[in-house]
């Protein structure tokens, strides 16, 4: 049988009843058993009805996701960005402005609809204090190793998301070729630097380092601010329309998914395997690696991750800035091998040396 609790317009679902479930918890004392139940708490579905200006909306989340996740599911339907929303519900506190806390946390009562207040993001503008913002409260050192909690919730939740959100080509897969995986703020654009002309804040030689990478790899573009930013940038660089190159697909912060860490509690992250999982014909953790300047966002893919200078200060670092350059070298030697997975992309700028040498020598 299967037991339905109706909760804000839609249902929370078990399998069986609830006797039934107490006579399986009697049977089951084992720690894998305690695990499974917990899984199960957390694995519920939760259909919302979300009420912003004038108008009723329904998202569907689980038990463990975040707040943070749920403003994305919302931000989905209204395009209110997830920094725009204030979301009420009564005798919950605070607990819904803490982006970190987990849907399973929340006391959520039947038949009571969730408020959403915000504003839609119209214009876009280089203004430092209107350009949309990263959250970066934190870092990982590069030699620190992140103990993620409870592996196989995100793999469910990578499963969700997967269903959720499909990527959209911009330009054909390319039998044969590798996936680089770009992120943009710091890492193509100093987004916190104003100028007249956006071209002023894009890294030194971006057009150069994607004509070369091009040639042995597809390439896309994955931020973690709304889909219009992304296009907008990108447009604004030049980037979307160059003659030498394309660019394969964008992704934005819809597609990424949150991870829980003793160490660093809940944070975003990219996951590759969404990729992975929408075009395996192409692509897999062998033959792909992501640009990041936060090490953060590749945690769930460390083995294919590369943590890039953050390019900041525009106008005191564009002279002296070299790495799309150095970078180009690296991309274009690893390209010859079959497989990355053994390499330790930390001591990239080693290898793209010894590279370098070999060459000469022969």
């Amino acid at each position: 049988m299967l037991a339905c609790i109706f909760l804000l317009g839609g249902s929370v679902c078990k399998g069986g009843t609830a006797r039934e479930a107490e006579a399986q918890q009697g049977l089951e004392m084992d720690s894998t058993s305690q695990s499974s139940s917990s899984t199960a708490v957390t694995e519920e579905e939760l259909t919302l009805a979300v009420k912003w200006s004038g108008k009723e909306y329904t998202v569907r989340v689980c038990g463990d996701d975040s707040v943070g996740e749920l403003k994305r599911r919302i931000c989905e339907v209204t395009n209110v960005l997830p920094k725009r929303q204030k979301l009420l519900y009564p005798k919950v506190g605070s607990k819904l402005a803490d982006d970190s806390v987990l849907l399973s946390e929340i006391p959520l009562k039947p038949s009571v609809k969730m408020t959403m207040i915000g504003t839609i993001e119209d214009d876009i503008i280089l203004d430092q204090v209107e350009s949309p913002e990263i959250v970066d409260d934190f870092e990982l050192g590069q030699e620190e190793v992140v103990d993620i909690k409870d592996k196989e919730v995100n793999k469910q939740k990578l499963r969700r998301r997967i269903d959720q959100y499909k990527i959209k080509l911009r330009n054909p897969c390319r039998k044969g070729k590798k996936l680089l995986v770009l992120d943009i703020d710091y890492t193509l654009f100093d987004h916190r630097s104003t100028a007249e002309n956006p071209l002023e804040l894009m890294r030194p030689y971006l057009h150069e380092f994607l004509t070369a990478a091009y040639a042995e790899y597809d390439i896309m573009i994955w931020s973690a601010t709304s889909m219009k930013w992304v296009e907008v940038k990108m447009e604004q660089l030049g980037v979307l329309n160059n003659p030498n190159y394309k660019i394969t697909a964008l992704l934005d912060h819809l597609a990424m998914i949150t991870v829980q860490t003793d160490s660093r509690g809940i944070f975003d992250c990219k996951p590759l395997g969404l990729i992975w999982a929408q075009f395996p014909e192409f692509y897999s953790s062998i033959n792909t690696i992501m640009f990041d300047d936060l090490r953060r966002n590749f945690v769930m893919n460390p083995q294919n991750g590369l943590t890039i200078r953050p390019f900041r200060k525009a106008h005191q670092s564009r002279e002296s800035d070299q790495e799309l350059v150095k970078l180009t070298g690296y991309l274009l030697a690893i390209a010859e091998l079959d497989d990355f997975s053994w390499l330790d992309h930390r001591t990239w700028e080693i290898f793209q040396e010894d590279s370098t040498k070999r060459r000469r020598q022969s």
